[in-house]
């Protein structure tokens, strides 16, 4: 049997998942990694991607994470992020019209303010889809 963790998730609005893991995989601010038990202890900051967790009976759930701060320590370790939901949580209708507005309002933006809001708003429409779909 694979070494287990104890791995947490937590939004400012509830602890989205608690429990035991095999292995994790999202990508950091330098690129995707992923973690097992006994990983070497590190902080760094995650963007939005999808969350993929082996569970303790060798299962994958795939999970949309907004951007936030990935803490591994010895046997536990914790994502913070701004939002995650589990695809039976996704309102398609609601990305796709989120991920329409922010392909208009890039197309009109000029100010790298606005391209930056408009891009992140895009890339979270972009990843929720992609997890209802299964792409991963």
């Amino acid at each position: 049997m694979a070494a287990l963790f104890n791995f947490e998730v937590h939004t400012p609005y509830r602890l989205f998942f608690s429990g035991m893991a095999e292995v994790i995989t999202l990508t950091l601010a330098d690129g995707d990694i992923g973690v097992y038990a006994h990983h070497s202890p590190f902080i760094a900051p995650s963007v939005t991607c999808i969350l993929r967790i082996k569970d303790w009976k060798g299962n994958w759930r795939n999970a949309f994470v907004a951007a936030g701060i990935l803490e591994v320590k010895d046997h536990k370790n914790v994502l913070i992020v701004d939002a995650a939901e589990w695809p039976e949580e996704i309102d398609r209708e609601r990305a796709l019209k989120s991920k329409q507005e922010a392909e208009k309002n890039l197309s009109v933006a000029h100010l790298k303010f606005q391209v930056d809001h408009e891009k992140a708003k895009l890339r979270r429409a972009e990843y929720r889809l992609k997890v209802l779909d299964g792409k991963v």
